[in-house]
């Protein structure tokens, strides 16, 4: 039976989502206690919506796992209750439920939300593991009016990390800059799903806009770079969240799986 875990996590001590030998890690966190609390002879393989860097953080993360034990609406409830009692501060199941049939939490997903929040003034200490400091004023509005040209199915290359046998075409469904009542500034990014890096690479143009050291023209023109743009700068971890992941109605789960598995192309079917 698959069960859906809605996971949040201050990313702050953990190596990143992705297990690793020797290092904390949110899955590994999550895996070790699943066994233990559930006490099965070995830990069970969690699958996650989006793999998160070291040091970023989540409030809305989305996993599922599989296991073979009876009455799964018990386990579900007795998961949820131990988990929540067992698990340190910085990471948190806020529910377990029994997924529907074709559910998978990376490949069923179709949408992804981040948001990276930036100072460029005094801001509260207390919010500096979730706020990166900028030098310079940020100008919201230049901002926002330069993300528009990334809105759309492109490939966003110039943006990513490059791995062997990855495409880099995502299509980006929404994109926000506010400045927040507290004086920082927001950035809200949605996505079918995001490479590795892009975020942070987004940001990091979008602060080169704001600053005055790049204009608008030159942000756009990146998506037609043929490779990584290493005038691009990727900011740091800690000011992004993953804030929430989206799904199709039940009856379309398996066939947005199937989908999310082909090989991306720059046209739209």
């Amino acid at each position: 039976m698959r069960y859906r875990l809605d996971i949040g996590y201050d990313g702050t001590a953990f190596h990143g989502w992705a297990a690793q030998t020797g290092l904390r890690t949110v899955q590994g966190e999550l895996e070790t206690w699943l066994g233990r609390v559930l006490r099965l002879p070995e830990p069970p393989v969690l699958v996650c919506a989006g793999r998160t860097d070291a040091g970023v953080h989540a409030r809305g993360q989305v996993a599922h796992v599989d296991l073979d034990l009876p009455g799964p609406d018990e386990v579900a409830g007795t998961l949820a209750r131990r988990l929540r009692r067992a698990l340190p501060d910085d990471v948190v199941v806020h529910r377990v439920t029994v997924a529907p049939e074709g559910f998978d939490a990376r490949f069923s997903a179709i949408w992804r939300r981040y948001a990276y929040r930036l100072a460029d003034r005094a801001s509260d200490p207390l919010l500096r593991h979730t706020t990166t400091t900028i030098r310079g004023e940020l100008d919201v509005e230049r901002m926002a009016a330069a993300g528009t040209a990334l809105l759309g199915l492109h490939d966003f290359v110039a943006f990513c990390q490059a791995r062997e046998g990855a495409t880099s075409i995502r299509h980006v469904q929404w994109l926000q800059v506010e400045r927040l009542a507290d004086g920082r500034v927001e950035v809200g990014i949605r996505a079918d799903a995001f490479c590795h890096s892009m975020v942070r690479s987004v940001v990091g143009a979008l602060v080169e806009v704001g600053t005055g050291r790049r204009d608008a023209a030159w942000l756009a023109n990146l998506l037609d770079a043929p490779v990584r743009a290493t005038e691009v700068p990727v900011l740091p971890a800690r000011g992004l969240v993953l804030e929430e992941v989206g799904y199709p109605p039940d009856d379309q789960l398996a066939a947005r799986a199937r989908e999310a598995r082909a090989r991306r192309t720059l046209e739209e079917p």
